[in-house]
């Protein structure tokens, strides 16, 4: 496909997507608002069916300890053949219910605002107008498109993330639509993240009478603590960080628990893998006697390496970005997205695919408006040519 056809195209229907935007920033859905996350999600399902999707739309049945979350929304689109591409966006947010009437969406001059406007509204909402794009310009040169919106990848997708996992490998392509970078950046490379719950459980004694009848957990997790902090630098890229401790109850009582939670990550697997092993022999080493270590770790993510599959779509990114008259880069980044997963379960995958934004999570969040059309185009070209 012609790239100036397609931004041609996408500017038509830039008012729709402005308006639409509005729409969905204006819904409370932080992922543990199920009722807002589904108003996003009958949006995005009647969208589907209105394109010619067939829609698997999966309500979340959670178990006797778990949260109720949201619909997962899956759409397949038929085309006359070539190749499989994979679309994901995220319908929740990390905001409470309430923030909306706080601050609603707001546009100053060329810049909208709002809970989500860029994670990932602005995303999700490309998805759609790509596809519609090319379904204008009577393109229909792929086998299938498959476009997941998910409900809980804040959270870490624990509900979705093995469902893309299972989707992943029967697609050529994976195009994540998180919001590209402040700078315009796509994103070809994602660190793995390991998280870490270590319980140190040791004896309690009164402190002042008889301590020696004690093993001091606090003690031990202080030990362990300089000792994951000391892995920084160890391998490139990998970091460790030690963001929370609690232990003990009082000052006059040996502390006989202490808890530390750990966030690890690294962007190659083998370095992730290496320093996870690390992790768990300095938490059982820690020279305390009397005080036991319980290691668990979730490891929600594995890295999003640059690969070959990875670098050839990056570099057709940069190839229909230059026909439609800008600049365009890819950028490693140590958050992590569903694009960890699509990528480790083996399909080539780029990310930040979205309108350009920033401040996510915060109450400046943004998203430029100029962007719209050129990242509109921009993935249409990429699924007519991957």
């Amino acid at each position: 496909m012609n790239a100036q056809s397609l931004r041609e195209l996408a500017a038509s229907g830039y008012e729709a997507f402005v308006a639409e935007l509005e729409q969905m920033v204006n819904v409370d859905c932080g992922s543990y608002t199920p009722a807002g996350v589904n108003v996003i999600a009958g949006l995005c399902e009647t969208r589907m069916r209105e394109r010619g999707f067939t829609v698997d739309r999966r309500p979340h049945e959670p178990s006797s300890d778990e949260q109720r979350l949201g619909d997962l929304v899956i759409g397949t689109l038929e085309g006359s053949g070539g190749s499989d591409v994979l679309l994901v966006g995220h319908m929740d947010t990390v905001f409470d219910e309430g923030t909306v009437a706080e601050r609603p969406f707001r546009i100053e001059g060329d810049i909208a605002r709002g809970p989500g406007v860029s994670d990932m509204k602005g995303g999700l909402l490309t998805g759609f107008h790509a596809v519609e794009v090319l379904q204008e310009a009577g393109f229909d040169g792929f086998g299938r498109i498959t476009y997941v919106c998910n409900p809980d990848e804040e959270i870490g997708s624990p509900v979705s993330g093995p469902v893309i996992r299972e989707l992943a490998p029967a697609h050529d392509a994976a195009f994540v639509l998180e919001g590209a970078r402040a700078n315009g950046d796509i994103v070809s490379a994602r660190k793995g993240i390991t998280d870490y719950t270590i319980e140190l459980v040791g004896r309690a004694a009164h402190a002042g009478v008889e301590p020696e009848k004690g093993a001091n957990a606090v003690l031990a997790a202080a030990h362990v603590t300089v000792a994951l902090q000391a892995l920084n630098g160890r391998w490139p890229g990998v970091t460790v960080n030690v963001g929370v401790m609690r232990g003990g109850t009082r000052t006059n009582v040996v502390a006989e628990r202490c808890v530390l939670q750990v966030d690890l990550r690294s962007p190659e697997l083998a370095t992730l893998e290496q320093a996870e092993a690390e992790i768990d022999r300095l938490s059982h080493d820690h020279g305390v006697d009397g005080v036991l270590a319980r290691v668990e770790g979730n490891g929600w993510h594995r890295p999003m390496e640059k690969k070959q599959g990875g670098a050839r779509l990056a570099a057709l990114a940069i190839e229909v970005a230059a026909e439609l008259g800008f600049e365009l880069r890819d950028a490693a980044t140590g958050g992590a997205s569903d694009a960890n997963t699509t990528s480790a379960a083996g399909t080539p995958t780029i990310d930040g695919l979205g309108p350009v934004g920033g401040d996510d999570h915060a109450p400046a969040e943004w998203l430029d408006l100029t962007s719209v059309v050129p990242r509109i185009a921009l993935l249409a070209g990429l699924i007519s040519r991957a």
